[in-house]
């Protein structure tokens, strides 16, 4: 496994992302460390101690510029919470090899329907589609179980349902996606940690790199265009997750 200060820097560039793109970090964490040598479930779920600070820090510019929106996070939370703990266990079942490869696949996924302009029919449709609780809730749900499973903070799945679903523009879906992050990532860990997912040799120094990067990045994404923000979260999603599911599919992963 890599030495400490690898895992620092490693921690430093997902705290980057974190601020940036208003995702938790776990995703791709996930394959970084696992890059690093860090075996199987230890990859999954080490992040998660340092995605909680790193989100919290990273969402505070966002609540500052109006730029989140706490009542759609609170109702995404309603779905979520359960459903990430179910996820977790679901996670112990199947392993650690086969939930790396479905992160990789996932990335690549959504990185594909974040890129495309969003037009105006659209997210106003959106935004009246946001009022129907239900369905914001029935939505969650799913974010969460798939949160449980891949052991992350949530917001590479929240910040495109934000984007595509219910009409919120990049900035604000990276806002609201930190709240969420921040509460529901604390379920995930404390499930992963129970079932002894977590490893603190990786998860220390990890947060030392990754919680301070959060909150730097967070303030400099309010200096570049929303348009910016969405390709370049797009277009690293599915690099990465292109990138990580080759490695793993041939064989060449610890």
């Amino acid at each position: 496994m890599a030495p400490w200060p690898v895992l620092v820097l490693a921690g430093i560039a997902i705290g980057l992302l974190t601020g940036l793109f208003g995702v938790g970090g776990s995703s791709i964490a996930t394959p970084l460390l696992s890059l690093l040598g860090v075996p199987g479930l230890f990859a999954v779920a080490s992040p998660l101690p340092a995605t909680i600070p790193s989100a919290a820090l990273a969402a505070l510019p966002y609540v500052r510029a109006d730029e989140a929106r706490p009542r759609a996070a609170g109702w995404t939370l309603v779905g979520a919470v359960p459903a990430t703990v179910v996820g977790a266990l679901l996670a112990h079942m199947l392993g650690g090899p086969t939930l790396l490869v479905a992160s990789g696949i996932v990335l690549v996924f959504i990185g594909l329907r974040v890129l495309p302009r969003i037009d105006p029919i659209q997210r106003s449709i959106g935004i009246a589609r946001r009022k129907r609780r239900p369905l914001l809730v029935a939505a969650a749900a799913g974010v969460g179980l798939f949160t449980g499973l891949l052991a992350n903070g949530g917001g590479f799945l929240l910040v495109p349902m934000y984007l595509l679903l219910f009409g919120l523009n990049m900035r604000e879906s990276a806002g609201t996606s930190l709240l969420v992050v921040t509460l529901l990532a604390v379920p995930t860990l404390l499930a992963h940690w129970a079932l002894g997912h977590v490893d603190w040799a990786v998860a220390g120094p990890f947060a030392i790199g990754s919680v301070p990067a959060s909150a730097v990045s967070a303030r400099l994404a309010h200096l570049v265009p929303r348009y910016k923000v969405r390709l370049a979260f797009g277009w690293f999603l599915i690099a990465s997750g292109i990138a990580f599911t080759v490695y793993r599919l041939a064989g060449s992963g610890p």
